[in-house]
């Protein structure tokens, strides 16, 4: 897709049911809201509609599932070889942040759960142990973990360090071999340094910079997948150091787009404008868009990939815990299902659940 000439892919319609960012519902205030089905309609895990009033076993079971897993984000390798989010169940265990692990590594559990196209990032039979303290998680790895190909390795560094760092107490990483602190990566010699951030980046693109050392990188989601089953693909870019604050260059970028070649989704037309300098006040976000911002619909309405690539982009950056829109000064904005948006919206616990 050209950066500059987005095209229509799917149906805003179809948009709409079938990419789902989190089961805590996108909609809500300062505190986060769950938008339910309706009330006599429950969802199986394949998606089905059943009827609740002649499923009430079924609903009994769902509950106990729900009691006995937990929603964990286990960052996977799709086929074009981008380092993405997938949430899934996994069980209970007090040791969350090694189960995450565990569950990227090829041939083990994960496996039966990958999504289509999807794949683990750690080498098979690789073991790991996990000390958290003071927000560094300190993972030690087997003999195995050495068994990659050179090409997965900046993936596997992404891969690991965004999955710990989704837990709270989890703010950077550090990586052992045997018992022997990596300064670099065994296979490729990728440097590691002292600890591993989000600030390193994730799918780094760099395909637009002439001169790196006039940049600072900031990370922005695309729309990846296909028909009936998108998802949202982190991409952290390097912008000018011209622009003043980072908020503005993320709006910017999502409105470029992808790279030509990156086989990436944006619905941002092209001639979308900030009209005022954003305003940050105890966490909320505000940004005012031209009418553009409402992209092809006929009535005024913003899309829902336009407003989770803003709110999953956006929140990255500290601070930011809300995004709040308006459109030439006004607040009287609606979402392509009719909803209008009259408080900010928050980050969802988790990306790409695939379902409600």
């Amino acid at each position: 897709m050209s950066k500059n000439n987005k095209a229509v892919f799917v149906t805003a319609a179809t948009l709409a049911t079938t990419v789902f960012l989190s089961g805590c519902g996108l909609f809500g205030g300062e505190e986060k809201k769950k938008i339910d089905p309706p009330q006599d309609v429950t969802f199986t895990e394949d998606g089905a509609a059943v009827d609740e009033n002649t499923s009430a076993q079924s609903k009994q079971d769902q509950t106990e599932a729900v009691e006995t897993t937990v929603k964990t984000e286990l960052y996977l390798i799709d086929k074009n070889g981008y380092v993405v989010s997938q949430a899934m169940d996994l069980p209970k265990t007090e040791s969350v942040a090694k189960q995450a692990l565990e569950y990227l590594v090829a041939n083990g559990p994960v496996e039966q759960m990958l999504p289509n196209g999807f794949r683990a990032v750690l080498p098979a039979d690789t073991q790991m142990t996990v000390n958290i303290k003071d927000g560094t998680a300190t993972v030690d790895f087997s003999k195995e973990f050495a068994n990659y190909k050179k090409e997965d390795e900046k993936r596997i560094l992404q891969a690991v360090t965004w999955t710990l760092t989704q837990f709270e107490s989890v703010k950077d990483v550090k990586l052992q071999l045997n018992g022997t602190p990596l300064e670099e990566m065994p296979v490729n010699g990728t440097p590691i340094g002292e600890e591993l951030s989000r600030a390193d980046g994730i799918n780094m693109d760099n395909s637009d910079v002439v001169d790196i050392t006039n940049t600072k990188a900031v990370t922005v989601y695309y729309i990846g997948g296909e028909e009936g089953a998108y998802y949202y693909v982190p991409v952290t870019r390097r912008v000018s150091n011209d622009f003043k604050d980072n908020i503005t260059a993320i709006v910017n970028e999502l409105v470029e787009g992808p790279a030509y070649a990156s086989n990436l989704l944006s619905e941002f037309q092209s001639d979308v404008k900030l009209l005022d300098t954003p305003t940050l006040e105890d966490g909320k976000l505000t940004l005012n868009f031209n009418e553009s911002i409402y992209g092809s619909f006929e009535e005024k309405m913003v899309s829902e990939h336009v407003l989770n690539s803003l709110v999953l982009s956006l929140t990255e950056q500290t601070g930011v815990e809300s995004v709040a829109l308006t459109v030439k000064g006004k607040a009287d904005v609606l979402t392509e299902k009719g909803e209008k948006l009259s408080e900010p919206v928050t980050r969802p616990e988790k990306v790409n659940t695939g379902s409600f």
